[in-house]
């Protein structure tokens, strides 16, 4: 019981500090943008609820962290709610340009667009950040750093071995060597030609694809089993496994019946599990969807990873944008292919299930609890700009109708699309967690 509620108490503080990171940066990027516009905040609030503790800045904006941790606002001069939805209290008339709904067209639209933006931008930096970290792979086939492998393993390649050959084929690139291990026997071990100090040497490393685990899938099997990024597959169901390949194999063969993983961690040695495997909705390489059995892992490099160069800052936001680019397309697609009834609606999610997931992304490092973070805060930005009132895209759609009809919509119209959007947005929300509760 004791480890069960700190296991809770460990996701419920990593899902709070992800939404807070999320939402402050949301909010912020109402709450400048505005202010250049013209707009004057009169809250800006990090939660909802009973004030913990405030102060009040120069410009007369009250910033304050509330008792309800799972959202926030700004609330500007003149709004009726915290959604800034609907006509608006009476304000001064000498004041009316600093309201949000007394200012230009532009300076609204820009205003409610930055939040959204502004979650785009978090995640393009986070993920700019891990390029200029990490590195890139440098052009030459050169061996960077050496891992721990298991012992049955024999791995004799070293740091800046750059290499020649696999299995008595020429390699050029990182490429080639994926391409070559279609042609490769399994074995845990290959030969592998290499250049060192000079001299052209074989000598024996691992399999270029082990059964070696990359990532984890947050909410999937091998989450529930407590699998890791860096565990080795050697066994499932007592036969032997030595590349991902297998693995994948044995997975979809077992068409969701348990199976009993025997596995090798870094600094632990061997352990079993036994998870089942989930039946899930991929897209498939010819278009559309199909589902195939899962259990949640991805496979990693080999005991041997790439040398590296720094990445310049330009190529990492390139990267970056693409990198969030992807994530916003997928969510299209993916609600998309629930609409029209492709996949089932199970794959979407709720509170509860983020909440899991973001609590396993945690407590595999800050890593990925950063890159978690970044994932979600594009996906948050996409929903944000949905053409449904209560949301920014909602309030964007009004504006956009104003910009061509050259006035806004009424108040009796204003005051129904936004009680229609509350209603959608509340039964979305109520939707995903009943999915979360009774989905497999």
């Amino acid at each position: 019981m004791i480890d069960a509620f700190a296991q809770t108490a460990g996701t419920l503080l990593a899902f709070v500090t992800a939404l807070a990171v999320i939402v402050t940066v949301h909010e912020y990027g109402h709450y400048i943008v505005g202010r250049w516009s013209g707009i004057r905040a009169e809250v800006f609030s990090v939660g909802f609820g009973p004030r913990l503790f405030s102060r009040r800045d120069r410009r007369g904006t009250l910033w304050q962290v509330a008792a309800l941790p799972l959202g926030g606002y700004v609330r500007f001069l003149g709004d009726d709610n915290a959604a800034s939805a609907g006509p608006g209290r009476a304000v001064d008339p000498a004041l009316r340009r600093q309201t949000l709904q007394g200012a230009p067209l532009w300076a609204r639209f820009a205003t409610l667009l930055a939040g959204p933006v502004f979650n785009f931008v978090l995640s393009i930096l986070v993920f700019a950040g891990f390029a200029i970290v990490q590195g890139l792979p440098v052009d030459e086939v050169r061996v960077g750093a050496v891992s721990e492998a298991p012992p049955a393993i024999v791995n004799d390649l070293q740091p800046g071995d750059r290499i020649l050959a696999l299995g008595g084929q020429p390699v050029a690139t990182w490429r080639d060597i994926g391409a070559l291990t279609e042609t490769l026997p399994v074995a845990g071990q290959q030969d592998w030609q290499v250049e060192r100090d000079g001299r052209t040497l074989t000598v024996t490393g691992p399999d270029p694809m082990p059964a070696r685990i990359g990532g984890v899938a947050p909410r999937s099997a091998a989450a529930d089993a407590g699998m890791r990024a860096g565990d080795v597959v050697l066994a499932i169901d007592g036969q032997p496994v030595t590349r991902f390949t297998q693995m994948r194999e044995a997975v979809e063969a077992a068409e969701g019946r348990p199976l009993a993983l025997r596995l090798w961690r870094p600094g632990t040695g061997e352990l079993d599990v036994t998870l089942s495997p989930k039946l899930s909705d991929l897209p498939a390489d010819g278009g559309g969807f199909e589902q195939r059995w899962l259990i949640g892992v991805t496979g990693g490099e080999s005991f041997f990873s790439p040398q590296t160069r720094s990445a310049g800052p330009l190529e990492a936001l390139g990267l970056g944008v693409g990198q969030t680019w992807g994530i916003i397309t997928s969510s299209l697609t993916g609600m998309w292919a629930m609409i029209s009834g492709q996949i089932g609606t199970c794959n979407l999610g709720g509170a509860i299930s983020i909440a899991e997931s973001t609590g396993q992304a945690a407590s595999a490092g800050g890593a990925n609890f950063l890159w978690w973070i970044a994932v979600l805060s594009a996906a948050i930005g996409f929903l944000n700009l949905l053409p449904i009132p209560v949301l920014d895209g909602g309030h964007l759609m009004f504006y956009a109708y104003e910009a061509v009809r050259g006035r806004p919509p009424s108040d009796k119209a204003l005051n129904l699309l936004t009680a229609i959007g509350m209603a959608a947005v509340l039964s979305l929300m109520i939707f995903g967690l009943t999915n979360d509760l009774f989905c497999p």
